[in-house]
Parts: C-alpha cells; structure tokens; sequence
C-alpha cells in the first residue's frame, strides 16, 4: 500500500484534532494546515461579526487552505489537514488538493477524532473562558453542533480514534504509520 499523501484530520470542535494534528507533524516531519490557523488572523484583520460573518470567514479558511495544501503536495511527499471538514461539503475540494495521477484510495488517510460528549461539552467550556482562545470561536455556541462531525465521504483509508488522551493517540498512529515501509521512504 502506497503511504498517504494527504493526511486529514477532522471531527467536531473540541475533540482533540488540533492536539493530534499537531503531534502526528512533529512525529512526521509534515506540514500541518489548520483551519483556526488561517481563520484567526481573518478574525483579526476583518473583526467576529456575527454568526453569519463567522460561517463566511470559516468557508474562506477552509478555501485558503485547499489551495495552499494544494501548492504544498506539489512539493512535499506528504501534508496534514485538520479542521472540522463538513461531509458533503469538502469531499471535492480535499481529491482536488491532490497532485495529478494520484491515486484517491492510496493517497488519502483520513482521521476522524471522537471524544464522550460530556469531555467535549467541558473542553467547550473551558475554551470559551481561555483568554488565549480567540473569541470569533463562539466556542459557548458549539455545545449544539453535536449533529455534525462524522468521516467523509472520501476514498482512501479510514480511522476513528479517541482523543480522550490528549497526545498519547497521535503518537500510536505515528509509530503505525511509521511502521509501514513505504511511508518511511517517502
């Protein structure tokens, strides 16, 4: 099996993407696109809003960051994603982000991160208070959008993973895919 080339990390708010993101490119030596890490500097320069506003500059992040990751799998073996990819919604500009003659089912491992909703709803709480978390979040809102979230409809391989333990799920799926031949000789 060819080692993937797009590695996306997706699940609702406050499961954990952002932790395992962040580890599975330290483990990887991979570059790392987040939605929040375009979306912040949006909020910034063009101010929160309202919801309305906030769901716009959300559909822009996630355009930025196809086109970069785009540009990115031109030159680099392998890039992680990670945001809350909406299922119907982001499937055709995640297979267009791959170079061509790529191969969807071989190139793709997508990673959909899970926690107990009472975790996610105290993860919530706390990041609506964290004065270090930008607050054109809305992260109090969030509790509601539990309808959401699930894998996408993507080829390529498929992991659901609990997050409940912060970085120690990432590194057990770095060293797995660590362990397969071909990522490493990418």
């Amino acid at each position: 099996m060819q080692s993937p080339r797009l590695i996306v990390v997706t699940g609702l708010p406050a499961t954990g993407k952002s932790t395992l993101a962040n580890e599975l490119a330290r483990w990887l030596h991979a570059p790392l696109l987040g939605k929040d890490m375009i979306k912040e500097p949006l909020l910034d320069v063009l101010g929160a809003g309202d919801l309305a506003h906030s769901r716009l500059l959300s559909m822009a992040s996630f355009a930025i960051l196809f086109a970069v990751a785009r540009e990115l799998l031109t030159c680099s073996p392998r890039v992680i994603l990670e945001g809350n990819f909406r299922p119907g919604e982001h499937e055709r500009p995640l297979l267009q982000a791959l170079p061509p003659g790529s191969e969807p089912a071989e190139a793709i491992l997508q990673v959909l991160c899970r926690v107990g909703e009472s975790e996610r709803s105290a993860r919530l709480q706390r990041r609506a208070t964290d004065p270090g978390r930008h607050a054109g979040h809305r992260d109090a809102a969030r509790e509601a959008a539990a309808d959401s979230g699930g894998l996408l409809e993507l080829p390529g391989r498929r992991i659901e993973l609990d997050c409940s333990g912060g970085a120690r799920p990432a590194q057990a799926l770095a060293e797995s895919l660590l362990a397969d031949v071909n990522l490493r000789t990418v």
